[in-house]
């Protein structure tokens, strides 16, 4: 999952705050095209994945995907066809136990 700038969201009449992009691959044809899903997520006050805001699939075809060789390609692709900036890595909190033996 990667951080992005934040995107605003209409979701069910309230305008929400996207800055997660997660994806991954749900069909993948050898040397022709390979086909994303991706959501959108708020992310709460404790910094954990809240709501995806938004989901869909994306493909990748002709010389974008003879092109993808790493997976940051494929992050970039589909962050440039949605209009998205990421702005690194979404790494999760650690929550600490706070109960005393």
């Amino acid at each position: 999952m990667k951080l992005i700038e934040e995107v605003s969201i209409w979701d069910n009449g309230v305008n929400k705050k996207a800055t997660i992009l997660n994806t991954y691959v749900v069909n993948l044809i050898l040397n022709e095209s390979a086909t994303f899903y991706y959501g959108l997520s708020a992310q709460n006050e404790g910094g954990s994945i809240g709501a995806t805001l938004t989901q869909g699939n994306l493909s990748m075809t002709g010389q974008d995907y003879q092109d993808w060789l790493i997976d940051n390609d494929a992050w970039d692709y589909i962050a440039q066809s949605l209009n998205l900036v990421i702005t690194g890595d979404y790494i999760a909190p650690v929550i600490q136990n706070t109960e005393l033996s």
